[in-house]
């Protein structure tokens, strides 16, 4: 039996993370998760000062090559090592994290669906969907517990590049989908209805 590659897209904020945690999960060890956002480019080659004001919301600021390149080898049964990203300092570590195959690949990321060599070998193309408020809310709340960030910082990278970014990059690849959900469902319903597809097509 081939594997079979989930990809998860949407919006900063949307529940990408949650969702393919919770499927991987009910999977019971038959998926195994590629973090998109470990794929930022390397900036430790520019001052501290210069990295800050780099558009992170731009599919250029990844490298989106590297990791269908990554999902390509997991597909043919390979081993990859995955990047490490330092989000503080906005480089990449030296360690990386080594990712075996498994029957399901589930890849997560605001471009999953915007790569076309990437979205090229998805099976299984899941947007979700949610109120722009709503993902404002959830990014302040990561940004500020997880990566050291100010309400204040947040809130003006919001507004001249997350949102821009996303209208222009992301909202597109909407169309790209064989299946829309709401990031406002309960991840539980949302998993369910994924096992559900892969179910009736016999991938599970």
């Amino acid at each position: 039996m081939g594997r079979y590659v989930i990809g998860v897209a949407g919006g900063t904020g949307a529940g990408k993370t949650a969702l393919a945690e919770g499927l991987a999960g009910a999977c019971r060890g038959a998926a195994v998760i590629i973090h998109e956002d470990r794929y930022y480019r390397d900036n430790s080659h520019l001052p501290a000062a210069s990295r800050e004001s780099l558009n992170y919301d731009h599919p250029e600021a990844l490298d989106l090559d590297l990791l269908a390149e990554h999902v390509r080898e997991l597909v043919s049964g390979g081993i990859i090592n995955q990047p490490v990203y330092d989000y503080a300092w906005h480089t990449r570590s030296r360690e990386t994290i080594r990712v075996s195959p498994a029957r399901l690949i589930i890849v997560e990321g605001l471009f999953t669906l915007f790569n076309e060599f990437l979205w090229g070998m998805v099976d299984l193309k899941v947007f979700l969907d949610l109120e722009e408020d709503i993902r404002l809310s959830r990014r302040i709340e990561r940004d500020t517990r997880e990566r050291g960030r100010t309400r204040e910082s947040v809130i003006d990278q919001w507004n001249s590049t997350v949102q821009p970014m996303h209208r222009l990059f992301i909202e597109p690849t909407r169309s790209r989908a064989d299946m829309i959900l709401s990031g406002g469902d309960p991840v539980a319903d949302n998993v369910a209805m994924i096992r559900a597809f892969l179910a009736s097509k016999n991938i599970l």
